[in-house]
């Protein structure tokens, strides 16, 4: 039985879809079966960022509806033999149209089949995001280092923490700009932490490259694996495998001192 993980957020803009999209195809060069789910019912857009608009038929809604069985509504991805499919979000139904029983049934059903089903959650706290939790065996929270993004992240951990589900909840922060960082006009990675008192997973650097590559409906993971920022996902990736890889894609403090830098002291106080 394969594993289900939520992507969420508090609020859009934050790359929650891209990280979604980048995620799945390092666990895809892990070695690892992913389906990937958007329930961003109304305003799909994985299918484009996975370059998969075009072969979409059926979709979420669809297969709630029992108008079609959910591995008949999978699209799979040409590119990687077996190994990487989308169930696509509605783009003319609305987020009342996601049952919570309907959704478990979807993913259990999935989950028999895949090493991972990956949910990208509508950002917020609606409809959609009750759906998405109710078959969360893990949960990811993408914020940025701006207050507006952390702040909106902290009521959705509050919430996640409230709902008393069993599942393990991380925080992956993205867009990470490192002058900024160590100009002193970002939020810094520790302030972040502590506000959310969330155990942190990955923090993925903020590059052009990858803006570029899902505009051509490719990842940054699979056209420049050497990029920094697809080196953070691979390493989330390999962290969600549990692998034992320090947090230490970025030293914010002082770069030439490793000892005296964040992720060290973070892992090895």
């Amino acid at each position: 039985m394969g594993t289900s993980i939520v992507v969420t957020s508090g609020k859009g803009g934050v790359g929650k879809s891209t990280t979604v999209a980048n995620l799945s195809l390092a666990l895809v060069k892990a070695g690892k079966r992913i389906c990937v789910v958007d329930l961003d019912v109304g305003l799909r857009n994985l299918d484009t960022i996975l370059g998969l608009s075009d072969r979409v038929i059926y979709d979420l809604i669809d297969v709630i509806e029992n108008r079609v069985d959910v591995f008949q509504a999978l699209v799979p991805h040409p590119d990687y033999n077996d190994q990487l499919y989308l169930l696509a979000a509605s783009q003319s139904a609305t987020q009342r149209n996601l049952k919570v029983d309907r959704m478990q049934d979807i993913v259990n059903d999935l989950k028999s089949s895949f090493d991972f089903v990956i949910l990208d959650c509508p950002a917020g706290i609606e409809a959609g995001f009750n759906a998405a939790v109710s078959v969360a065996d893990s949960v990811l929270v993408i914020t940025t280092p701006e207050i507006a993004a952390v702040s909106d992240a902290d009521r959705v951990v509050g919430l996640l923490e409230d709902a008393n589900l069993q599942y393990g909840l991380h925080l992956v922060i993205n867009r990470v700009r490192l002058q900024m960082l160590q100009n002193g006009k970002s939020m810094d990675i520790q302030s972040i932490v502590d506000r959310l008192s969330v155990p942190l997973i990955g923090v993925i650097v903020d590059d052009d490259e990858v803006i570029a590559t899902s505009n051509n409906g490719e990842s940054v993971v699979a056209s420049q694996s050497d990029n920094p920022a697809a080196v953070g996902y691979y390493n989330l990736a390999h962290r969600i495998l549990g692998e034992n890889i320090p947090l230490n894609e970025i030293e914010i403090d002082k770069p030439v001192d490793k000892k005296n830098g964040f992720w060290y002291r973070m892992f090895h106080h």
